[in-house]
């Protein structure tokens, strides 16, 4: 499994994102998360100290001192991207953090995007909301539209957690949002998972035409998952399921296997 082991990570080459450089807002010898994903190369949360959470400040040095960096070497990112060991919404300065963000993307790199990957579970969160609607690329979570996937293949740790709820929040965005799917299938404890099934899709699609976002990314796993007999969905059932989205619902699909 991977742990990111600096605040600012990379820049690597992303699928999604072109020339990414990470932003950890998390520890950097530990995950944690509001989800525990059966597939995510970090790992299975752990168990950590508040203290190990870089602060606000923390951030913003290392963020300038990397983009300076960069800006000399005349090798400047496509994208300022918040990922890292965990759910980087689950900062308690998150807004403040964001907002320094833009400002020195700004100043340092006008033309990268500043863009988050997120599970949604914060976003219901005043500042969390409206940190999200800041900036170019608000890329949340969205794996399945039926309960029993979620809570068997991201693992929430609300066991309230609803699709439903998800769905009604995703809305208040207006579009102003990326839905990015994971899609796997395998053998777990409980029986096989599998969210590329006809049931799945159907529901999936439905959620979609309500939530009505600027874009859908869907993909499957790069790299090795904690959980093992998890199984890669091939480029050609992804261009599929991609074609119907397009087909029903008439929104910008991008795959990536």
């Amino acid at each position: 499994m991977i742990l990111f082991d600096k605040i600012i990570f990379g820049p690597v080459k992303s699928r999604r994102l072109g020339v990414s450089l990470g932003v950890n807002l998390l520890p950097v010898d530990a995950k944690i998360c509001s989800f525990d994903c059966v597939y995510c190369e970090c790992g299975f949360n752990t168990r950590i100290k508040e203290a190990s959470i870089p602060g606000r400040e923390q951030v913003f040095q290392a963020l300038e001192a990397k983009l300076k960096e960069m800006v000399k070497a005349c090798e400047l990112p496509d994208s300022i991207t918040f990922a890292g060991n965990g759910e980087p919404t689950m900062h308690k300065d998150f807004e403040g953090v964001i907002d320094d963000t833009l400002a020195l993307r700004d100043q340092y790199c006008p033309k990268a995007q500043v863009s988050v990957l997120s599970n949604s579970t914060h976003m219901h969160k005043p500042g969390v909301f409206k940190a999200l609607n800041k900036v170019d690329q608000n890329i949340l979570k969205f794996d399945s539209a039926l309960d029993e996937t979620v809570h068997r293949l991201n693992r929430p740790l609300n066991k309230s957690f609803t699709t439903a709820w998800q769905i009604e929040h995703f809305k208040k965005f207006n579009g102003n949002l990326i839905i990015q799917t994971m899609f796997i299938r395998g053998m777990l404890n409980d029986g096989i998972i599998d969210n590329t099934t006809d049931e799945e899709i159907d529901a999936w699609i439905k959620a979609l035409q309500v939530i009505r976002p600027k874009q859908v990314m869907i993909y499957t796993f790069e790299r090795e998952t904690p959980t093992k007999g998890m199984q890669k969905i091939s480029l050609t059932e992804l261009n599929e399921i991609a074609e119907k989205v397009r087909t029903i619902t008439g929104l910008d699909v991008a795959v990536f296997a």
